[in-house]
C-alpha cells in the first residue's frame, strides 16, 4: 500500500469505527453546577451516565476539603471517568492579561492532572479588536500554551466561540491550531458555537480526520437569532440545529469520543441532578438513535 492510498483509507476507517461504536454522553457540570462536586456526580451515575466533565470551581471546593484521594475515590465508586476539565480563558489571543493567565493555566493543568483529567478546555472569548498579524500572533500563544501543558501530561483544545472576536469559528480556530502546530494543543468542537455563530455547514468539511479532540453537544433553542446569547443552549433535541448533519461531519472527521452536554437553563442548573441528567439522556439517546450514532 503507498502512503497516498494509506492516507486516503483513514477518513473512512475512522467514519466505520464511530459507527461502529457510535456516541457516549457525558455530562458538563456547568449543567448540573448548582449541586456541587458530588451530588452531580452522584446524579449522573444515578441516571446512567459515566462520563464527566468537571469544572474548576466544583473541583477546588470539593478537593480543598476532602483532597485528591477523595476525589479519585468517589468518581471510582460511582464508575465515572472526568474525560475533560473547563480551563483558563485569555490564552489565545493578545492581552493585557495573558501573563497573569498562564499562571493560571499552570496551576490548574497540575490539578486536573491528579485525578487524571488529560485534556482542558481554552475558550476563547475575546471582545477586543485585533488586526491580521495578531492571529499569527495567537499561533505562538497556543504553542506556548501546549508547551507549558505537556509537562503534566495535558492537552489544552482551543474552544471557539460564538461572538469571539478571535476565535469565532471554525475556520479560523483551525487555522490558530494548525499554525501553532504542537502535539498538546489541540481543536475542540461546540455543537452550539458552531450552528449560533459565525460557522456555516460546509466548514465541517475543513476539518481534518483526528482533529477533533472533544465535543461540547448542544442544540440550539427555537427563538429569533438575535436573542441568542452565550447561555441559550438547549437540550439536545429539543432545539432547531441540524443535529443529524453536524453528527454526520464529526463522524466524518473521525471524532468517537464521548459528546459532553454543557447547558446553562436555570431550571437545570438548580434542579436536581439526577432527574436533570436523566431527561437530558433521554432526549439526547433520541437523536443519537435516529441517527445511528448511539452507543451500544
Amino acid at each position: 500500500m503507498t502512503r497516498r492510498t494509506l492516507l486516503s483509507s483513514i477518513p473512512t476507517a475512522a467514519a466505520a469505527l464511530a459507527a461502529k461504536q457510535g456516541y457516549a454522553l457525558c455530562m458538563h457540570q456547568t449543567t448540573t453546577v448548582g449541586a456541587g462536586f458530588r451530588k452531580s456526580l452522584e446524579g449522573y451515575a444515578k441516571a446512567g451516565v459515566r462520563f464527566a466533565e468537571i469544572i474548576p470551581a466544583h473541583y477546588d471546593e470539593f478537593v480543598n476539603k476532602e483532597g485528591v484521594g477523595a476525589a479519585k475515590r468517589l468518581m471510582a465508586d460511582l464508575g465515572i471517568k472526568p474525560v475533560s476539565s473547563g480551563g483558563v480563558r485569555g490564552l489565545a489571543e493578545p492581552n493585557p492579561g495573558r501573563a497573569k493567565a498562564l499562571e493560571e493555566l499552570k496551576y490548574r493543568a497540575e490539578r486536573v492532572a491528579q485525578i487524571g483529567v488529560d485534556r482542558m478546555v481554552v475558550p476563547c472569548a475575546a471582545t477586543a479588536k485585533f488586526a491580521p498579524d495578531d492571529f499569527q500572533r495567537g499561533q505562538e500563544n497556543l504553542r506556548e500554551v501546549g508547551d507549558i501543558v505537556k509537562g503534566f501530561g495535558v492537552t489544552a483544545m482551543l474552544e471557539f466561540m460564538r461572538g469571539s472576536t478571535f476565535a469565532g469559528s471554525v475556520p479560523t480556530a483551525l487555522d490558530l491550531i494548525r499554525g501553532a502546530n504542537h502535539p498538546n494543543m489541540r481543536f475542540m468542537f461546540d455543537f452550539y458555537h458552531f450552528y449560533a455563530g459565525l460557522s456555516k455547514l460546509e466548514d465541517l468539511d475543513l476539518i481534518r480526520p483526528g482533529e477533533i479532540h472533544h465535543v461540547h453537544f448542544q442544540d440550539v433553542p427555537r427563538m429569533p437569532r438575535e436573542l441568542l446569547d452565550g447561555s441559550t443552549r438547549e437540550v439536545p433535541g429539543d432545539g432547531v440545529a441540524p443535529l443529524d448533519r453536524i453528527l454526520k461531519g464529526i463522524r466524518k472527521a473521525g471524532y468517537t469520543g464521548p459528546l459532553s452536554v454543557e447547558l446553562f437553563w436555570p431550571r437545570l442548573q438548580n434542579g436536581d441532578p439526577y432527574a436533570v441528567t436523566a431527561e437530558i439522556r433521554k432526549k439526547s439517546e433520541a437523536v443519537l438513535r435516529k441517527t445511528g450514532f448511539l452507543a451500544q
